[in-house]
């Protein structure tokens, strides 16, 4: 039974989407747990500077090797291919095709990533002094020790890659989605079972061990699916030079933006102690929704994208549908983030160690951040579409042009506003980016049905000025009965806010005859497992 589940191909995109969004809530939630005994336990400052510092480099390198072949490349070609075998029914050459694609490309991504997690070892120290000008000389030394370690995530996190491609390809969401939840399982050990044994370096160890089981999990599911290993190198396979193509710009846009965290990061260096870290917490924060809902149904949406790339109707069809249901959730959760941003940041960080001052840096940075939810929920999707008809280039050279802004941006409004200038460039940035690509998809594909998705984005609105109000009003209605100065009362005021703020966005959109919340409820009543079952229909619910 439990391969059966596990097993099952997903071909709808609002399940996909609800299943890797359930699964990202519950990797997002601890990775909140993460951040707060981080926090309880080193604060805002100079140690938890070090630990984000440490991560740049080889983030940096996982993002330009393997997201830029996975996103831009291997995907859709890979399920062109096993495309071409479920239609003909020819288990032979289109298999073979396949797996070998899969083989030669964990090859290549092997060698890559090795290759350049020794050097980056080698040149550790140089690397370190140039992002973090502003620590002192044994500061640096502590990102240099912690950087080493951490090179060795980018090798599993490559071979995890390539293996979440292959199931996204075949719609198996289920496994895929698990590895983010063991990943953030192995930076929580790490804080709090590795710190005793290797101190700071422990943090390390745990990144390097959530690395390794964001592998392991999903490389069963591979093999059941069919892969098998072959230590093959060919770079005349026709498929790989095809990846190879798609992936060059791509991993430009992918360094352009590395570059602008970079910058973010020199630049955070020689802020306040503790800026860096308030930026990262901000930070992750405010991917909480863009990670559950934007990136969720980009995900779920590619290989539908990735099918239908050329046939504009159904193409249409599924990009406004998936548009649609992204900023139904995510408008409301913008004003409600920055509605409640204080009683987030000290219900989820306020603890030990974590002071006043780093929440208001934490919380100015949230504030800014959120204003461009709607659009960093919605370019995964848009990207995809791009991915999906092949064309890597154009969002690379649209992507420049953002870049370039929040780099500049940063640079002023970081000098002049401190950590909270970094959040507003880093937004001001993202909603250009999104207003570049959609109109040059306007262009080249046409309007997407841009009249639907722009009259439910007005009742989105609508729906939650209505619930952000209400959300502050019942904050001023509770908070004389509870006792703010402790984490009950804190706690119950966040949650009766955002209850209320929720009911109220829901009675507004049900007023407004939302589609997006009548498909949500129906969905829900179709999936609900203790439904009543007519009699004609239980045979069929028990699959005879």
């Amino acid at each position: 039974m439990f391969k059966s589940i596990f097993s099952r191909q997903i071909n709808s995109i609002t399940v996909a989407a609800a299943l890797v969004a359930l699964s990202s809530l519950i990797s997002r939630f601890l990775g909140i747990i993460r951040d707060r005994i981080l926090a309880g336990n080193f604060g805002a400052g100079t140690t938890l500077d070090i630990y984000y510092a440490a991560f740049r480099i080889p983030d940096l390198i996982f993002n330009l090797v393997v997201l830029g072949a996975l996103s831009a490349g291997f995907i859709p070609v890979f399920t062109s291919l096993i495309k071409h075998w479920k239609n003909d029914g020819d288990e032979g050459s289109h298999n073979k095709e396949a797996w070998f694609l899969a083989s030669n490309i964990l090859n290549f991504l092997i060698l890559g990533l090795a290759a350049l997690s020794v050097i980056g070892i080698i040149f550790a120290p140089f690397l370190t002094k140039l992002i973090t000008p502003g620590f002192s000389p044994e500061e640096q030394v502590k990102v240099a020790s912690l950087t080493r370690i951490m090179f060795l995530s980018p090798v599993f996190l490559g071979l995890s890659g390539i293996f979440g491609g292959i199931l996204q390809s075949f719609k198996r969401f289920l496994i895929y989605s698990f590895a983010p939840i063991f990943y953030n399982l192995g930076i929580i050990i790490g804080a709090l079972y590795f710190v005793d044994i290797w101190g700071l370096a422990g943090l390390a160890w745990g990144v390097v061990l959530g690395a390794f089981l964001h592998f392991v999990v999903q490389m069963p599911a591979a093999y059941n699916l069919g892969f098998r290993y072959l230590f093959k190198l060919s770079w005349g396979d026709k498929n790989t030079r095809k990846i190879g193509k798609m992936m060059i710009p791509r991993t430009m846009s992918l360094a352009i933006s590395q570059v602008n965290l970079v910058v973010t990061t020199i630049i955070a260096s020689s802020l306040p102690s503790g800026s860096l870290t308030a930026f990262n917490f901000a930070n992750n924060l405010q991917s909480f929704p863009v990670g559950i809902f934007g990136i969720s149904f980009a995900i779920a949406a590619f290989p539908a994208l990735s099918e239908n790339a050329h046939n504009k109707e159904k193409l249409t069809e599924h990009f406004s549908s998936t548009v649609r249901q992204i900023l139904f959730f995510v408008i409301p959760a913008t004003i409600l983030i920055i509605a409640l941003r204080a009683q987030i940041i000290r219900v989820v960080l306020g603890t030990g160690n974590f002071d006043w001052r780093a929440t208001f840096m934490t919380m100015d940075a949230l504030g800014f951040f959120a204003i461009s939810l709607f659009a960093q929920a919605t370019i995964p999707l848009v990207v995809r579409v791009f991915y999906a008809r092949h064309d890597s280039k154009t969002p690379f050279y649209l992507g420049l042009i953002s870049i370039a802004i929040n780099i500049i941006l940063s640079f002023y409004l970081g000098k002049s506003m401190g950590v909270a200038g970094l959040a507003l460039a880093f937004s001001i940035a993202n909603i250009l980016n999104l207003i570049l690509l959609w109109a040059w998809l306007y262009v080249k594909v046409g309007a997407l049905d841009l009249g639907n998705i722009l009259l439910s984005t007005a009742k989105f609105v609508v729906a939650s000025i209505g619930a952000g109000l209400a959300a502050q009003i019942m904050k001023v209605v509770v908070w004389p009965f509870i006792d703010m100065t402790k984490f009950s009362g804190v706690f119950v005021q966040l949650s009766a806010s955002f209850i209320v703020g929720l009911l109220v966005y829901a009675l507004f959109c049900y007023l407004f005859k939302s589609e997006e919340l009548f498909g949500l409820v129906s969905s829900l009543k179709h999936r609900w497992p203790f439904r009543k079952v007519k009699v004609e229909d239980q045979g069929e619910a028990r699959g005879v």
